[in-house]
C-alpha cells in the first residue's frame, strides 16, 4: 500500500501535538540490515516528527564499554538531539552478549505520558503490546514505526497507526557519502538479532503517512517542551542543530 498524505486526516490537520519518539535501537538496526538499509537518524527523526512538535527523542541501545567507535557514534547521537539510554552488554553462559532495554522503554513511555500528545515507538517487538495499550489508556496517541515484515501483527493492531519504514525507505536511508561513524560496523555488533521476521501481515491497521515536507520544523536537536538550561550541551550549537547531551 502506498502512502497518500492528502487523504490522511491525522497528518493533514496536525492532531499529533507534542511528539515523543522512542527508538529500540537494536531492533531497528537488525530490521534495517535485513532490508539492506542504513538508517540516517536525522532523516528518520524528521519523518517521524511530521507536523508535530518535538518533545523528546530517546534512543535505547546496549553498549560495549571497550568499543571506542561505538562510543563515538553515541556521542554523535547525543549532539544531534537524541537522549541516549544505554546499558552495558552482559555475557551469558552460551557466550552470547546482549542487553535488553524493553523495561526502560516501557517505563519512559508510561512515566512521560501526559507530557506528550503522541508517542512514536520504533520497534517491532511484540513485548510492547501491553505498554502501548497502557499509554493509550492514558489518553495519548501511539504510533508504531518499523518494517512490516519485522513487526509483530499484534503490535500493529494495538497502535493508532502504523508507519511502514519499508515504504518510505528513500526518505530515511543514508546518503552514499561515507559517514564518520559507520553504524553498520559498530552498532550493536555484539548483540543477537531479534526473532525471525513475521510473515503474517496485520489484518486490521490504520496507516499514518508522513505529511508534506514543507511544514516548518525547529532544529531537530531542540527540546520543544520542558527544556531547561541544564539540558543544553556545553559544547554549544553547530550547523542547524542545538546539541543536547544526556549523559546517563
Amino acid at each position: 500500500m502506498n502512502f497518500d498524505p492528502t487523504n490522511n486526516v491525522s497528518w493533514q490537520f496536525g492532531h499529533r501535538g507534542r511528539v515523543a519518539v522512542f527508538i529500540d535501537g537494536n531492533n531497528l538496526f537488525h530490521a534495517a540490515r535485513f532490508h539492506n538499509i542504513d538508517i540516517d537518524y536525522n532523516k528518520l527523526l524528521r519523518v517521524l516528527l511530521g507536523d508535530g512538535r518535538l518533545f523528546r527523542a530517546f534512543f535505547y541501545t546496549g553498549v560495549d564499554a571497550g568499543a571506542e567507535r561505538q562510543q563515538g557514534f553515541l556521542l554523535w547521537m547525543r549532539r544531534n538531539g537524541f537522549r541516549v539510554v544505554q546499558k552495558e552488554l552482559k555475557t551469558f553462559y552460551d557466550g552470547s552478549r546482549k542487553a535488553n532495554l524493553d523495561v526502560e522503554i516501557a517505563v519512559d513511555m508510561l512515566s512521560l505520558a501526559g507530557r506528550y500528545d503522541t508517542a512514536v515507538l520504533v520497534s517491532g517487538d511484540e513485548d510492547f503490546v501491553y505498554a502501548v495499550n497502557a499509554v493509550a489508556y492514558k489518553g495519548c496517541r501511539v504510533e508504531i514505526a518499523g518494517f512490516r515484515s519485522n513487526t509483530a501483527p499484534k503490535l500493529i493492531d494495538v497502535a493508532d497507526c502504523f508507519i511502514d519504514l519499508g515504504e518510505i525507505a528513500d526518505r530515511v536511508r543514508k546518503d552514499f557519502a561515507p559517514a564518520k561513524y559507520e553504524d553498520r560496523d559498530i552498532h550493536y555488533s555484539q548483540q543477537p538479532p531479534p526473532p525471525a521476521p513475521f510473515i503474517e501481515p496485520s489484518t486490521i491497521e490504520t496507516s499514518c503517512a508522513p505529511g508534506a515536507t514543507d511544514v516548518f520544523h525547529p532544529p531537530i536537536g531542540s527540546i520543544m517542551e520542558g527544556a531547561s538550561d541544564d539540558d543544553i550541551d556545553q559544547f554549544g550549537a553547530e550547523a542547524e542543530f542545538v546539541r543536547v547531551t544526556d549523559e546517563q
